[in-house]
């Protein structure tokens, strides 16, 4: 996938105040310092499209771009950042489930996982609620050019082991670096692959009798 035109829709800390989608979208979410901004902008090949920072629990809105006219990044907030007030964190909780429950197109959601890290009770609860909600989702490796080849294919083992115990089908995983552009490809493939489908059965929702209907000369 080409990209070459992204722009802010909006940005705003009320999931209700989003405007109504009619494009496929896709968000990224994860713990604070996962690295989601440096990932949405290597994916976009833009700089400063997500702002990366330093201090972890920067991003505090719901930010949505239109990506070539054709589909809409959604960018949450952080979950699990300690030095955050509990009312903080409570707060960026209910924003990021009232976002994921309401977005009538939402084809996926990118649940980033740091994976030096062995498997968080945050983000494991994060998956688990996508799947009781039957939210599609997958998950996103980042950070994978800090581990060596053996040490990235014993943690992803003992990530896949971790979520076997629960699930017997575990879902689709990519494996990226921002800093090297790893998985950018396979991530923007899948969503293209998605998006495919998306607005093929929107044209035939628009168009429900396009395909039947016969051209002049083939009714002859």
């Amino acid at each position: 996938m080409h990209i070459q035109k992204v722009e802010l829709l909006i940005s705003h800390p009320d999931p209700d105040q989003l405007p109504v989608p009619n494009l496929p979208e896709y968000a990224f979410v994860g713990r604070s310092n996962v690295g989601k901004s440096s990932l949405i902008n290597m994916l976009t090949n833009r700089k400063n499209l997500a702002h990366t920072s330093s201090t972890p629990g920067k991003t505090r809105t719901i930010n949505l771009f239109t990506v070539e006219d054709r589909w809409i990044l959604a960018d949450l907030p952080g979950y699990g950042y300690a030095k955050a007030s509990q009312t903080t964190r409570e707060k960026f909780r209910n924003l990021i489930t009232g976002y994921l429950l309401k977005r009538r197109f939402l084809m996926n959601t990118f649940i980033l996982v740091d994976i030096r890290l062995e498997p968080q009770k945050n983000d494991l609860e994060q998956l688990r609620f996508m799947a009781e909600h039957e939210l599609p989702f997958s998950i996103a490796f980042t950070k994978i050019d800090k581990l060596s080849k053996s040490q990235l294919t014993h943690n992803l083992a003992i990530y896949e082991e971790t979520l076997s115990e629960k699930w017997q089908v575990l879902p689709p995983m990519f494996y990226t670096s921002a800093e090297k552009t790893q998985g950018r490809e396979e991530v923007l493939g899948y969503i293209e692959e998605i998006n495919e489908m998306f607005h093929a059965e929107w044209n035939q929702r628009m168009n429900p009798f396009q395909s039947a209907q016969e051209s002049p000369q083939e009714a002859e």
